[in-house]
Order: structure tokens, then C-alpha cells, then sequence
């Protein structure tokens, strides 16, 4: 009997607190999952940002630093020296100016007039279904694609279109001008378009800010003694400050890359005068098969949009705390 209990040992019950038990086995397992849970969630979208933005933009700055690719079978290393040849190059200033002159008329007029039609669409003395109507209407230019807004201006401003028709039919115009060939007027007519297609996303983000100030403020306002354009500049401005400031830069992102448009419409003509970083890029690729100059452009816009973007988020940040 002594033989057998010395040959078989009593069995040691298990606990929690066992450090020779499974159990810490399953503790650890369990904390493992839990600390990897959160990058499980997240390796998703990191995936998605690496295959759609960081790999190809990292492939884009690694052509601007070689010569021509694509059709160089063994492209070879050439450094800093695309950057110096385009940015002594007198098209890529001129598409540049044209870019600016474009955005800083756009996101103006988009300002102005969305802040003007959000003011009478918010308007007390509105009755309720002219407001309705106002506000399907002035929406519309949003919902239409950048392709197709381009095809219907073209058609209206046409020599044979309904816009030269009404202006020299009223006398305005001795003669139909091709609004979008005649080298004065087309800059300034392909802003017009994008001013017209632009302004309906102020308009209704502003119009959410009007409603989201409140009416308390306009009646001590009203106690002081203010007037109406005292409470549109102590009031109203103030409250829509930071809803301005960020449209703003968001639309400074946006229009500065508008491609669509000014390819359906003008294609960067007549003369170059509506030449855009982004028409030029694509003619350096499509048009001359330079590739790495492309990459070059793509990369300058890039850094451009970037100072934009974090000029954005820095407002942004500082608007949160």
C-alpha cells in the first residue's frame, strides 16, 4: 500500500492561482488577443491607404527621380534634375498662374454668393414653399457631374447657343463670340462655369450654420441697439467664421485639381491660356509620353496641396481644443 501511494502521488487540484496550471496559458492568450484586436480593426483601411495612396505615390516620386520611364526599358537615376528643368520651364509658370487666378476666383465667388443665398433661403420672410422651391433649384448645379456640366455649357455658350442668341438679340453683342476660343474670355468663362457648379455645397453648408445660430443672440442684439448689418458683422459673421475658414481651404484642395472641367471644355486652350497644372501633367504624360516630368508636376501639386491640407487640419485641431 505505502508502495502504490508512493508510485502514484495524491493529484494536485487546480486553481486559478496555480502558476503550473493552464490557466495563466489562458490569461495570456486572452490578453494577446485583446492587444491585437485594435490593429486587427484597423489593418482594413491601413491596406486600403497603402494600395491606393502611399505605394502609388511613392512609385510617382520615384519616376520624377529617374529619367523618362515607361519607355526607357532601364530608366537611370537622375536625381533633382527634372524638378530644376520644369520649374525653369515658362509653360509650367503660366499653368501655375492660370491655377491660381482659377482657384482664387472660384472659392471667392463661391464664398459670396453661397453665403448670399443661404441669408435669403434662411430669411424669415420666405414663405415656406418659395423657400422649397429656391432651395431645389439653386441644389441643382451640385448634382450634375463635372462632364456633364461641361457639355451643357458648351452647348449654351455655343456662337450658335442661347447666350449669344440673347445678347445679340437684346444688342448686348454686335456678334456671337465663341466664349470658350477667343483668348480673353476664356479664363475668366471656364471660372464661371466652375463658379456655377461649385457654389450650391456653400450654399448648404452655410445655410446649416445660419440655422445653427442661435435666435437669443439677434434679440440682445436687437436690445443694443443694432441694426441689421451690425448683427450680420457681430453675429452672423463670427458664428460662420470657422465653417468659412475650412470651406475655404477644402475648396482650395478641390478646385486646384478640377481636371474634368477644363478638359471637356476648353482642353487647356486657346494658346495656353487655360492651361492648368492639372491638363498640363496629364499632356506631359499622354500627349509627349514624359512620364517622369509628369511624376515631376504630380509632385509639386502634391506638395502644394499638402502645405493646404495641413494649414486644414492644424485650424481644424485648434477649433476642437
Amino acid at each position: 500500500m505505502t508502495l502504490l501511494q508512493s508510485e502514484n502521488p495524491p493529484i494536485r487540484e487546480l486553481t486559478s492561482t496555480d502558476s503550473r496550471g493552464p490557466w495563466p496559458r489562458v490569461r495570456y492568450r486572452g490578453s494577446l488577443r485583446q492587444k491585437a484586436e485594435p490593429y486587427l480593426l484597423v489593418a482594413p483601411t491601413v491596406l486600403l491607404i497603402l494600395g491606393l495612396m502611399v505605394i502609388p505615390i511613392g512609385i510617382v516620386i520615384g519616376y520624377s527621380l529617374m529619367d523618362n520611364v515607361v519607355t526607357n526599358r532601364s530608366p537611370q537615376f537622375v536625381g533633382l534634375a527634372h524638378y530644376i528643368e520644369i520649374l525653369g520651364q515658362l509653360t509650367f509658370w503660366s499653368a501655375a498662374l492660370n491655377t491660381l487666378i482659377f482657384t482664387l476666383g472660384s472659392v471667392v465667388a463661391h464664398m459670396v454668393i453661397g453665403l448670399l443665398f443661404a441669408l435669403m433661403l434662411n430669411s424669415k420672410t420666405m414663405a415656406r414653399v418659395p423657400r422649397a422651391i429656391f432651395r431645389a433649384i439653386y441644389i441643382l448645379p451640385w448634382i450634375f457631374t463635372a462632364a456633364v456640366v461641361a457639355v451643357v455649357w458648351r452647348l449654351l455658350l455655343d456662337p450658335s447657343g442661347v447666350i449669344n442668341y440673347v445678347l445679340t438679340t437684346t444688342g448686348v453683342l454686335a456678334e456671337a463670340i465663341p466664349w470658350l476660343a477667343t483668348p480673353a474670355t476664356a479664363l475668366v468663362t471656364v471660372t464661371v462655369i466652375n463658379i456655377w457648379s461649385g457654389y450650391p455645397f456653400f450654399m448648404i453648408s452655410l445655410l446649416a450654420g445660419l440655422q445653427g445660430i442661435s435666435t437669443d443672440l439677434y434679440e440682445a442684439a436687437k436690445i443694443d441697439g443694432a441694426g441689421v448689418f451690425r448683427q450680420f458683422s457681430s453675429v452672423t459673421l463670427p458664428a460662420l467664421r470657422p465653417i468659412l475658414y475650412s470651406m475655404a481651404l477644402l475648396d482650395v484642395l478641390w478646385t486646384t485639381q478640377q481636371f474634368t472641367l477644363i478638359w471637356a471644355t476648353t482642353g487647356g486652350g486657346p494658346q495656353g491660356l487655360t492651361e492648368m497644372l492639372s491638363t498640363l501633367t496629364y499632356k506631359l504624360a499622354f500627349n509627349t509620353y514624359q512620364f517622369s516630368m509628369a511624376s515631376t508636376s504630380a509632385v509639386l501639386v502634391l506638395v502644394a496641396s499638402l502645405t493646404v491640407a495641413v494649414v486644414y487640419v492644424r485650424r481644424h485641431r485648434k477649433e476642437v481644443v
